[in-house]
């Protein structure tokens, strides 16, 4: 008898009707190319200057910028070193200016603030560029650009304005694609057109993140799986990190936790909440199809409310869609991807007989102000956290200045130092409420309210 898997077709998985010999790998599908390390049998060390809790893209890139500045640091994991969102996500990487429309960005802040922060969201892609250069870390790293398609007519001209301002504000290029010619970005007939910023990246999140962990490791640093923090102590000449094997000794304290961030620190806890976010990838996809239906090669998005984000896998001709995670189902059942299943076939119904592999989920870090943030407890420990899904070069960015920051670089100021960092108002009942919400936004994108 044959052990080949059996996978169920997109249009099985959408219908909810998936042959009882069908399933997905529950896992993510970066991690055929980066699995995960086994470290249980590891013991932190007992000392350190700075002890990173959480082993995330920001926590790497805090590390790699306090070993380049001589500290010995130690990067604590609850889990597998990377098992949170950075080895989930989607691999999209962009400056972040996805979450406000520029004019409603300065209604909030002020036109100074925002331009300083949408400029300062050009400079993050711009330096993991420079670090995955630098570094020579082989991630299929590429500026592919970022199509983003108007669900509604109305969406394409309130996208054409808000590019015009984008770039009068932070000088950011991009350009329009009436529907009529956006067959030369993407083979679908229900988008109205879309807007391109051709400088957005993509790169493979599994590989990223195994070649942070090696450059770590390779300037001394200490990255440590099954390790979490279970308290931290604030003392007269630094902190003590009690961890289920070792209580660690250490000057600083970075919480680099996002949307796995917890009642460690109380004052970070409450200001973050986690929203699960689910992926799925396509099998093989038959050549001329493929070439037709992503002739760009570009990342993809929509501008719905529950959006979704899709690419090519790096060197193969599948496809990886993303979206919120199946509230009411078990990340390990094909259940829990019915909705992904739909909402792409909604886009490319060419794909209904294409094989779905793979199946996995993770947690977002939403702040209350949709923001980032970083900077210091009361009880000086440091933090950089709350990426709001967009958190590939935000993270990466935010680790090296959280670190510079530690350090008292003269280079470390950013233009999010000065916001306030509120709190949800009833932390609790925000969490509880993040499936109605998402709820609600669903039906507003179907009927348009």
């Amino acid at each position: 008898m044959s052990n080949r898997a059996v996978y169920p077709a997109l249009k099985e998985l959408a219908r909810g009707n998936v042959p009882d010999r069908a399933s997905l790998v529950y896992r993510p599908f970066w991690w055929e190319a980066a699995p995960p390390r086994d470290e249980a049998s590891t013991r932190p060390p007992a000392t350190a200057d700075v002890v990173i809790v959480g082993s995330g893209f920001t926590g790497l890139s805090a590390a790699l910028t306090l070993l380049r500045g001589g500290r010995q640091v130690a990067v604590l994991e609850r889990g597998v070193p990377g098992c949170g969102a950075s080895t989930r996500n989607g691999g999209q990487v962009g400056s972040g200016n996805q979450k406000f429309r520029v004019k409603h960005l300065i209604e909030l802040r002020g036109r100074a603030k925002a331009e300083s922060m949408l400029r300062e969201g050009v400079l993050m892609l711009d330096y993991i560029e420079r670090l995955i250069t630098s570094e020579g870390i082989e991630c299929h790293f590429e500026r592919c650009g970022r199509f983003r398609g108007a669900v509604r007519e109305e969406h394409y001209e309130a996208m054409a304005r808000d590019m015009e301002d984008l770039k009068a504000v932070a000088g950011v290029e991009s350009f329009m694609v009436p529907r009529s010619e956006q067959h030369k970005e993407i083979g679908t007939e229900l988008f109205f057109g879309g807007s391109v910023l051709p400088n957005d990246a993509s790169l493979h999140p599994g590989l990223y993140h195994s070649g942070l962990i090696q450059r770590v490791e390779e300037l001394g640093g200490i990255v440590r799986g099954s390790a979490g923090a279970e308290s931290i102590i604030p003392e007269k000449h630094g902190f003590t990190i009690v961890t289920r094997q070792v209580k660690i000794r250490c000057r600083n304290v970075i919480i680099a936790t996002n949307g796995y961030t917890d009642g460690l620190v109380p004052e970070l806890g409450r200001r973050i909440v986690p929203v699960g976010s689910g992926q799925i990838t396509t099998g093989e996809i038959p050549e001329s199809l493929f070439s037709r239906l992503m002739p760009s090669g570009r990342v993809y998005g929509n501008t719905k409310r529950v959006f979704s984000y899709f690419r090519p896998v790096p060197g193969q001709r599948r496809l990886m869609w993303g979206g919120r995670v199946g509230r009411f189902a078990s990340h390990r059942s094909t259940n829990a991807y019915c909705h992904l299943a739909r909402d792409l076939l909604s886009v490319f119904p060419d794909l209904s007989d294409v094989p779905v592999t793979h199946g996995w989920g993770g947690l977002i870090g939403y702040t209350y102000d949709e923001v980032p943030h970083l900077g210091r407890t009361r009880d000086g420990v440091h933090f950089a956290i709350g990426y709001c899904g967009t958190g590939v070069s935000r993270a990466t960015y935010f680790g090296h200045k959280v670190a510079l920051q530690l350090m008292e670089a003269s280079e470390s100021a950013t233009a999010f130092d000065d916001l306030n960092f509120p709190a949800f108002p009833i932390h609790p009942v925000a969490k509880r409420a993040v499936p109605f919400v998402e709820t609600w936004y669903r039906l507003r994108d179907h009927f348009n309210i």
